[in-house]
């Protein structure tokens, strides 16, 4: 039962999916760590559903407004969160700025240019792959169930051994609190449900996205010493555009 507490309180704080209070109840904010291994089945969640969207719209639709459907059906799921963390990350990284001041860019609400052309780039590339999967005859069904996986499976390697940047913030809740045990049951899990929902195909790109990740963990770290709750939603989003990309990568 307590598994499956914080099983909730995982998929309440990472999506919009209504959950009952009572559901979550006995699982403090402390604790939230100690979740990290259900992220890869929350994304399970959203990738059945964003599937099943593309199973009822894409006999009628065709392909190309079936993959638009299935993009603004994952931002509806996120709530546009880690979208949001994109384009905050993007507007502070890569101005040239101090640490200081980068940190501040990443807070404030307002987007700027880096932001607003990422959040485009993301929502048109993501449409287009998800396009071309079909285009090429690949297990789109299969391959969007998996690709949530991958985003908060690698969303673990962003918060493993890191240090928060900020002084406060929900990041805190995770990053450089996840125990050893947790980060290889939740990498284990991850590529499980990859490999047996997506087959051996998806293995190279699995691998290259996790290869992308620890290099975008060591370009944040180098910038701001440390990880943000934004970094962490920037790296969901361009793990699961990598992991896509790759998958056509053949």
């Amino acid at each position: 039962m307590a598994f499956w507490r914080q099983f909730l309180a995982m998929l309440q704080f990472l999506t919009r999916i209504p959950v009952k209070e009572r559901g979550c109840d006995g699982v403090e904010l402390k604790e939230y760590s100690r979740g990290i291994v259900c992220f890869p089945l929350v994304g399970l969640v959203m990738g059945l559903l964003t599937a099943l969207v593309w199973w009822i719209v894409m006999p009628h639709v065709g392909a190309l407004v079936a993959a638009i459907a299935v993009v603004i059906a994952h931002i509806m799921l996120t709530g546009g969160l880690h979208l949001d963390g994109l384009a905050d990350s993007c507007d502070g990284l890569f101005s040239v700025r101090s640490r200081e001041r980068i940190l501040e860019i990443m807070r404030d609400s307002r987007i700027g240019t880096n932001g607003a052309l990422a959040l485009i780039v993301a929502v048109v590339l993501r449409t287009a792959l998800i396009y071309q999967m079909s285009a090429d005859g690949l297990p789109v069904l299969a391959l969007l169930i998996v690709t949530p996986v991958v985003g908060r499976g690698m969303m673990a390697v962003m918060m493993y051994r890191q240090v928060y940047a900020r002084e406060s913030g929900m990041g805190n809740l995770f990053i450089g609190k996840i125990s050893e045990g947790r980060f290889g049951v939740t990498l284990l899990l991850m590529a499980a449900l990859v490999l047996f929902i997506g087959g051996l195909s998806s293995l190279f790109a699995l691998l290259v996205t996790l290869l992308f990740v620890f290099g975008f963990r060591g370009f944040v770290a180098s910038r701001i010493g440390g990880q943000t709750g934004d970094t962490l939603g920037a790296a969901c989003e361009l793990s699961e555009l990598v992991f896509l990309f790759f998958l056509l990568w053949h």
